[in-house]
């Protein structure tokens, strides 16, 4: 069959509306098809080392003169519209990730959710939303995630079923594959902004307040170790990201990740990975031994994008023996459940501490935990900044400095609430006034409300 007797009549083709949604999937399915066959044409007449070598502008000018070639040759009835977007799609398969090109161009788009290759959803202000992106079929999301994980030195395959990794924007992707994944290749990618999001962001989209903004800004110039708590998706890498832009301009930052995320806008930064073990189970960089290896770099601050397994003992160690200013995540719902958290972790060191001296170790090496959360209606708040104040017996004592208070829904399902101060004045207010960067008594004023 043909190219043109696969392709439908111009009626039926994807740039006219109007139709009902069988006759749109037909047109779909046929322009798919028509893509793909274009596709493999344009493969087996160019010499994909000599595409590569030519600049953006050269290879759109040379696929635009195939694409001509073929179609005219075939005598497919597509009009000028959608020759160029033919154009765009073929480059696409080609050099880029295919059917995702378009979503990763996307600014409003904040994560791709790829089930199956039939079924592609994407999340914009906090909702899901599916969209009609399809890929041929399995093999054809296998290459896009092969070509993926192949850029970073990562490899998925039956053996190796689950990979990290990240694009070149820097957002982040997993992917999931059979046998692990039942029905077909699963691919999860984060998006990361292409201007970072900065504190006055924040507090533009209701995220915290002035002067908690002014707060962790103190904090990060008076070199207090912050812990950054919260839920999937809560936005703990984003405020992390913000946070790290407080850190001054001539300290040495080294910041270790599963998958390099962080854009610091610094110079002297250091940017460390993990990797997983090769397909003969060696080779493997863990978080634990990067944490130590930095300690051997003379960083002035560590910054670690994760806590989540026996490193957190390490990172303990870094805070206590003078790198101070640090900053940290971690997966929990709650100030006291990242504390339980942490102190399970240190158990998985293997390390015969009691119970009171690993909660002593947590109490002096974190000052603040700042508990991030996103909201039933997708908005990403600063729900808590609280203070560790040490140990009354064997309990870490906790102070809350500043709070979220939910009132209820909206007519449109938003969240209501206010943000204030509970009154208390943080003890790191002396350590604040000794960096020269104290802040006002009236930030702590509980009568002050901020509502959204």
């Amino acid at each position: 069959m043909t190219l043109r007797e696969q392709f439908l009549s111009p009626s039926d083709s994807p740039g006219y509306g109007g139709q009902s949604p069988g006759k749109q999937r037909m047109a779909r399915n046929a322009y798919q098809q028509l893509k793909k066959d274009v596709h493999q044409a344009i493969i087996d007449r160019v010499e994909l080392e000599k595409l590569q070598r030519l600049s953006s502008e050269q290879i759109e000018q040379e696929l635009a003169r195939l694409v001509e070639v073929i179609v005219d040759e075939e005598g497919i009835p597509i009009n000028e519209v959608e020759r160029r977007q033919l154009v765009r799609d073929v480059r696409d398969e080609m050099l880029g990730f295919g059917p995702l090109e378009p979503l990763l161009a996307d600014p409003t788009i904040s994560d791709i959710l790829v089930n199956t290759s039939k079924h592609v959803y994407v999340e914009r202000r906090g909702k899901l939303e599916l969209t009609d992106v399809t890929f041929y079929d399995d093999a054809h999301l296998m290459k896009v995630i092969e070509k993926i994980v192949s850029r970073v030195g990562r490899r998925i395959d039956e053996s190796t079923p689950m990979v990290d990794a990240r694009l070149p924007d820097g957002s982040r992707m997993n992917a999931i594959i059979p046998p692990s994944a039942i029905d077909g290749p699963l691919l999860s990618i984060r998006r990361f902004a292409v201007n970072p999001l900065t504190v006055d962001n924040l507090v533009e989209y209701q995220s915290l307040t002035p002067p908690m903004a002014q707060v962790l800004e103190a904090l990060s110039a008076a070199k207090v170790n912050v812990l950054i708590s919260g839920g999937t998706g809560s936005g703990k890498t984003t405020l992390l990201n913000i946070l790290s832009g407080f850190i001054p301009a001539d300290e040495r930052i080294v910041t270790i990740e599963d998958a390099a995320e962080l854009q610091l806008r610094q110079e002297h930064v250091l940017r460390l990975e993990t990797r997983p073990p090769n397909i003969e189970g060696k080779g493997e960089i863990t978080q634990r031994s990067l944490v130590r290896n930095a300690l051997r770099m003379r960083p002035d601050r560590i910054i670690l994008g994760e806590v989540r397994g026996a490193e957190a003992f390490d990172m303990l160690q870094a805070m206590n023996t003078g790198h101070e200013g640090s900053l940290a995540t971690v997966h929990a719902n709650s100030p006291r459940d990242a504390l339980t958290r942490l102190e399970n972790m240190i158990g998985m060191a293997g390390l015969n501490l009691t119970t009171k001296g690993t909660r002593h170790q947590i109490s002096s090496a974190i000052g603040v935990i700042v508990q991030v959360a996103r909201l039933t209606d997708g908005r990403r708040k600063i729900i808590s900044i609280q203070e560790i104040t040490g140990m009354e017996g064997d309990v870490i004592n906790l102070q809350e400095i500043f709070t979220f208070k939910r009132v209820g829904l909206d007519r449109d399902g938003k969240v209501t609430g206010y943000f204030c101060a509970t009154g208390v004045r943080p003890r790191f207010s002396e350590r604040l006034a000794a960096f020269g960067v104290a802040v006002p008594d009236s930030l702590y004023d509980p009568t002050k409300q901020f509502p959204v």
